[in-house]
């Protein structure tokens, strides 16, 4: 099989848990892209969290594209043209706020390129450090967040939050719900995807769905790996999801990218 498009998780998939991109990943995604094939990242972060990274492998150079959110937008690196957007009403958001007070959560979502919250905790410190953005805290959450925005988080410690995940999909059927980290429950509007938006994405380019390849390591990346020809794991995997894949690599933090890249792309 001649693959066409190689999409890519960040946060423990294509990132060091030092939040780099390995000398080894960076140069066969070059030459992956030297050949033609289209490199995708698609993360649960905002845009902005992902543009350095998106450059520095020269997507923009290669017309190439980014699905952000957890495929809320999904938008062209090279002159930030957005394809596709889907955002939460403000009855969704303040919805999910009541449930995360009943449920004492944290919760957080973006606007203007923000953080905004309405209390501190060591995850949203987590989700600072990881996106480079400024946190806003605000002493009412529902009066600030006033206008439409792409998601929500709730945030808690992970023996507790786990089991809130059925819970939330049972209560709020009208959402897209997954763990992105066993501490970040992301709530997006109904539909919104990673393989939602790949399938679209691809549709655009013209590129089958069995000349996909996809990598993740958590529950946001369940769809598009399920999704793609090959659905691919990194060996750091969530326990609980390492047979729903075609193939486990190396972990994150061993290259499990560039073992994938070389094997089935560069041969």
């Amino acid at each position: 099989m001649q693959y066409k498009m190689l999409v890519l998780d960040m946060d423990d998939t294509l990132l060091t848990d030092d939040h780099r991109i390995s000398d080894l990943n960076k140069k066969v995604l070059l030459e992956a892209q030297a050949k033609g094939v289209y490199v995708v990242l698609a993360s649960g972060r905002p845009t902005s969290a992902m543009t350095a990274y998106a450059k520095e492998l020269e997507l923009d150079k290669n017309d190439s594209y980014m699905i952000s959110f957890n495929g809320a937008i999904i938008s062209r690196v090279k002159d930030d043209l957005v394809l596709f957007e889907q955002k939460l009403s403000v009855e969704q958001i303040h919805d999910l706020y009541d449930y995360s007070v009943k449920m004492n959560t944290h919760i957080i979502t973006y606007l203007d390129d923000e953080i905004i919250s309405e209390t501190d905790s060591e995850f949203i410190e987590i989700e600072k450090e990881i996106t480079g953005m400024p946190h806003l805290l605000v002493s009412s959450f529902k009066d600030y967040v006033d206008r439409p925005a792409v998601k929500c988080i709730l945030l808690k410690a992970p023996s507790e939050l786990k089991e809130l995940e059925e819970d939330l999909k049972a209560k709020m059927p009208h959402l897209s719900v997954s763990m992105s980290k066993p501490f970040f429950l992301e709530a997006a509007q109904q539909g919104i995807d990673k393989a939602a938006s790949l399938k679209l994405l691809a549709d655009k380019l013209g590129i089958l769905q069995e000349e996909i390849i996809a990598v993740g390591n958590a529950g946001n990346d369940l769809t598009m790996i399920e999704y793609a020809g090959l659905g691919v794991w990194v060996d750091n995997v969530t326990p609980e999801l390492r047979d729903k894949a075609d193939l486990i690599v190396a972990s994150n933090n061993n290259d499990g990218v560039a073992e994938v890249v070389q094997k089935y792309i560069l041969n």
